[in-house]
C-alpha cells in the first residue's frame, strides 16, 4: 500500500496577497509605473540635463517589467493547474 503524499483532501487556501485580485491590481499598478517609466525616459532623452539621470526611469521600467511578467507567469501557471484537474 502506497503511503499518499497529501492525505487530506480540501481546497489549497490562498494567501490574501497572492489572490487573483490582489494580482491583478499588482499588474495595474506596475503597468502605470511601467507607463511612467517611459515618459520619463522620453522626457529625459529630450533634455540635454537630464541625460545621465536616465538610468532612474531605466530602472522602473525594467523593475516593473519584471513584476508584471511574473506576476502574468503565476496567474498562467495557477489556471493551468485549475484547467488540468
Amino acid at each position: 500500500m502506497r503511503i499518499d503524499q497529501n492525505p487530506l483532501f480540501r481546497k489549497v487556501i490562498v494567501p490574501w496577497y497572492d489572490s487573483e485580485a490582489a494580482c491583478f491590481i499588482v499588474i495595474f499598478f506596475m503597468f502605470l509605473i511601467f507607463s511612467f517609466g517611459f515618459a520619463g525616459i522620453s522626457v529625459a532623452r529630450e533634455n540635454i540635463e537630464y541625460h545621465e539621470h536616465v538610468w532612474i526611469p531605466v530602472l522602473l521600467v525594467v523593475m516593473s517589467g519584471g513584476i508584471i511578467i511574473s506576476t502574468t507567469i503565476r496567474l498562467i501557471k495557477r489556471y493551468a493547474r485549475r484547467v488540468s484537474k
